[in-house]
């Protein structure tokens, strides 16, 4: 059950189950369900059935799956279910770089960017990387090109968010509408205290999250590595330690 405790000596419980839909979905849901009726109702079965089938890809896509998150103190958390598409030093987004109303900002030095690709068939659900004070929630307006694009980072429609831990250490991270995502929807607000792998928001139908990761730390994941939202450790504060991995 979500909030119960497990570790890594095989303490608490564990076991599949359906996943609830994110209240968000339903109402989609629901749209496509009554036009499927409605349609079977008047008997026009090629319409009926593709609805039918629509309806149930809606509900698969707003899947809102419980998570195990670790509870290390100095992990950062993936984020996004999705494929690692782009590993890069940038300089933050100017959203994220300077002091705004008194919060400080990630500064103007190149951080490790991670960017993870989400498609349509991946859970949309987005979470808190590491637990802190949301400092900032900044929406920008753009374009839909496909997220796997790097240029899609400063094109395409996003939302940057701020989060300060406890300790004074920043992270970034943006959610990126893609070529299908039409709208960017926030759970929290700047002064929202979030726990890491806590849900933030979502991205409709296919986009991207990029992660900037404090100075002096790199990722833990590899270039074509799937990550799990909550999960999944993207990288642990001042470990700079180079990775290789084989694709295989």
């Amino acid at each position: 059950m979500p909030g119960d405790l497990v570790d890594n000596q095989g303490k608490g419980l564990a076991g599949w189950s359906w996943p609830p839909i994110h209240p968000e979905g339903r109402k989609f849901g629901l749209i496509t369900a009554f036009a499927a009726a409605a349609t079977a109702y008047l008997a026009w079965e090629t319409i009926a059935w593709p609805l039918a089938f629509l309806t149930l890809g809606v509900l698969a896509f707003f899947r809102d799956p419980a998570r195990s998150v670790p509870q290390a103190a100095n992990l950062i958390l993936a984020p996004a279910d999705g494929l690692v598409t782009l590993i890069q030093k940038v300089p933050p987004p100017a959203e994220l770089r300077g002091a705004d109303g008194g919060a400080a900002g990630m500064g103007e030095g190149a951080r490790t960017r991670v960017s993870i690709f989400m498609s349509v068939f991946d859970v949309h659900i987005n979470r808190a990387p590491v637990a802190g004070t949301i400092r900032r929630v900044v929406y920008i307006p753009g374009k839909f090109l496909n997220a796997d694009l790097d240029k899609a980072s400063e094109d395409n429609e996003r939302q940057h968010f701020l989060v300060e831990r406890s300790d004074g250490v920043l992270i970034g991270f943006t959610q990126i509408a893609g070529l299908v995502a039409r709208r960017i929807v926030p759970f929290v607000k700047p002064g929202d205290i979030v726990a890491a792998g806590q849900r933030i928001g979502l991205i409709r139908f296919g986009s991207r999250v990029d992660v900037y990761l404090p100075e002096g730390t790199e990722p833990k994941v590899l270039l074509g590595q799937k990550t799990i939202a909550g999960e999944t450790v993207l990288a642990e504060i001042g470990s700079a330690a180079a990775l290789e991995g084989v694709i295989q």
